[in-house]
């Protein structure tokens, strides 16, 4: 399968029990079927840093890339 260089640009959600990290990403439309973007495999890696880092805690490292939302306790 051929990629286009094409891209649109999302916001995807990655969400751990902790916290909500909102980060964009560039989606790029293949060739063969122009009907669903896909992502390329750098995009995967980052998105699953992401959630390693959602994982760990390391707050500091996803507000440089993204939106970091962290759930509160009602008591």
């Amino acid at each position: 399968m051929t990629i286009v260089k094409e891209k649109v640009r999302r916001t995807r959600l990655i969400q751990t029990e902790r916290f909500v990290v909102a980060v964009e990403i560039d989606l790029v439309i293949p060739e063969d079927d122009p009907s669903e973007p896909c992502l390329e495999p750098e995009t995967v890696n980052f998105l699953k840093q992401v959630k390693a880092k959602a994982d760990e805690g390391d707050v500091d490292w996803l507000r440089k890339r993204g939106k970091v939302y962290e759930a509160i306790s009602v008591t």
